[in-house]
C-alpha cells in the first residue's frame, strides 16, 4: 500500500515520456496520426484495427500501448490542426523505404479486418500519391 503512489507517479512519469518522445518527432508524430486516419478512414473503430496499431506502436517504435493516453490526446489536438496531406509532407524528405514502411503500416491497419472498405482504399491512394507512389488499386490480390 505505501508503494502505490510509488507505482502511480512511475506510470505517470512513463506516460509523459511517451508524450515527449512523440511530440518531439514531427516524424513520428505524422506517422502516428496518418496511422489513426486509417482506422477512422471506412467510419468505423474496430479492435483489429486497433491492436495493429497498437503493435506497431510497441514493435516498430518502441511505445507502451499502456502508456499512451497522453499520446492519443496529444494526438486529437494535433489532428485538428493537421491535415493528412500536411502529415504525409513530412515524409517528402525522407528516403522512399521510410515512406514504403508507413504505406504498408497503413494498408496493414486497413486490412486488419479483412477487407479494405472504398473510403479506405481512397485514403490510402491519396496518401500513397502524396508519399510518391503511383498506386492505382490498393488491394491485393
Amino acid at each position: 500500500m505505501a508503494f502505490a503512489w510509488l507505482e502511480a507517479l512511475k506510470s505517470r512519469l512513463e506516460k509523459e515520456k511517451v508524450v515527449r518522445l512523440v511530440a518531439n518527432d514531427p516524424a513520428l508524430t505524422a506517422e502516428l496520426l496518418l496511422l489513426f486516419k486509417v482506422i477512422l478512414a471506412d467510419g468505423e473503430v474496430r479492435q483489429g484495427e486497433l491492436d495493429i496499431f497498437k503493435r506497431i506502436c510497441r514493435d516498430s517504435f518502441g511505445l507502451d500501448p499502456d502508456a499512451m493516453d497522453g499520446v492519443y490526446e496529444y494526438m486529437q489536438d494535433f489532428a485538428y490542426e493537421t491535415s493528412p496531406a500536411q502529415a504525409a509532407a513530412v515524409f517528402a524528405e525522407l528516403p522512399m523505404e521510410r515512406r514504403q514502411r508507413l504505406l504498408d503500416r497503413m494498408i496493414a491497419i486497413a486490412e486488419a479486418d479483412s477487407e479494405i472498405d472504398r473510403r479506405e482504399e481512397r485514403f490510402l491512394a491519396r496518401i500513397a500519391d502524396l508519399l510518391g507512389f503511383d498506386i492505382t488499386e490498393i488491394r491485393r490480390s
